[in-house]
């Protein structure tokens, strides 16, 4: 059987700072709640919205696939497969785009004209089923590589948030957390012992749906998010998860203390949050857990891309060692969860 991996990785952010603090001292409601506080998100990145250097959601795509493609091995056009797994399809000041699909279009731009394209859509879980379908077309042999990328333009729905936020508890209060960022993974199938891509399973409880919607305002007609934190971010929610993945180890003949995980990394939504996870999950399996490796701090929270951003940085910043075995945890609206194990070692930012 075919051993897939991670070739190679890019990422974009843009170069606008936006503080937290910032944020919160446009609404217009007296602050009850300290975002930064409960969030741990102090900045996050902001697209330009100049008219000659606008970023939208393809112009960040494509930054991050040039990335990508900086340090791969591959040219464009031996690319089998693109698979785009962005929330937001923007093209363009207020052009959000369904047809043809972000992918077809991404590829057509890069010249990948033989590419076969495609878009996945599974909310902060994007790129993760991006990954998986495309790991799934490699171990079939279907194709011999492919690209997953996400541009996420996200931070509309915070200007939005801004404007409209009425209540100290309200369902738009999320919104304020997200940062804009674009990330690219190039998979194959020459993996080995030393890089592999081990598993990935996604699991959604479709119960959870309407716990965290998008959609148009009805009020001043921006992207607006409405989230309802009690109901999606609770034990009840992270024990579903961490349940899932006790079950699938041992389902496969593995367990928590065999897999010898280096480092895990979480959405990025709330360092506090990831911290309870992190004490739910040890209280689980009665072991002490990786190292959690988290940016937003200083990026927030940038949907679909999120857990490909904290792994690009770190490599960027030569903080993850060669041989290092990774576990990567979704959470999204729908509500999905799931994992992805993966060796890394030839994988450079």
């Amino acid at each position: 059987m075919l051993r897939t991996r991670f070739e190679s990785i890019g990422a974009y952010t843009p170069t606008t700072v936006r503080s937290t603090e910032d944020l919160t001292a446009e609404l217009t409601v007296p602050k009850s709640l300290d975002l930064e506080r409960i969030t741990g998100i102090r900045n996050r990145r902001v697209y330009d919205s100049h008219p000659d250097r606008y970023e939208s959601s393809f112009d960040l795509a494509l930054r991050a696939i040039d990335d990508c493609l900086q340090h791969s091995g591959y040219a464009v056009d031996e690319l089998d497969v693109i698979i785009s797994a962005s929330i937001t399809r923007t093209r363009g000041a207020g052009i959000f785009c369904y047809a043809p699909s972000f992918a077809v279009m991404l590829g057509r731009s890069i010249g990948a004209d033989a590419a076969r394209c495609f878009d996945v859509s599974n909310a902060c879980a994007g790129m993760f089923t991006g990954v998986m379908v495309l790991d799934r077309m490699i171990r079939a042999g279907v194709v011999r590589n492919g690209l997953v990328v996400s541009g996420e333009q996200i931070t509309p729905i915070a200007e939005t948030a801004a404007r409209e936020i009425s209540q100290p508890y309200d369902p738009q209060f999320a919104s304020l957390t997200v940062g804009d960022a674009a990330a690219a993974v190039v998979l194959d199938g020459r993996g080995d012992d030393d890089d592999e891509l081990h598993y990935v399973e996604l699991m959604t409880a479709a119960d959870g749906a309407e716990h965290c919607l998008g959609m148009p305002s009805d009020r001043t007609g921006g992207m607006a998010m409405y989230t309802d934190n009690r109901a999606m971010q609770n034990e009840a929610r992270y024990q579903q998860a961490i349940n899932r993945l006790a079950d699938f180890l041992a389902d496969t003949g593995r367990s928590w203390e065999s897999e010898k995980f280096d480092y895990w990394i979480h959405h990025q939504f709330s360092g506090p949050a990831i911290g309870y996870i992190s004490d739910l999950t040890e209280r689980h399996f009665g072991t002490p857990m990786p190292q959690a490796l988290n940016v937003l701090h200083d990026y927030g929270n940038t949907a679909s891309t999120s857990h490909f951003l904290v792994l690009h940085e770190h490599l960027a910043q030569q903080k993850i060692p060669k041989g290092s075995k990774i576990l990567m945890c979704p959470a999204a609206s729908g509500i999905v969860s799931g994992y992805l194990a993966a060796t890394i070692s030839r994988l450079e930012a």
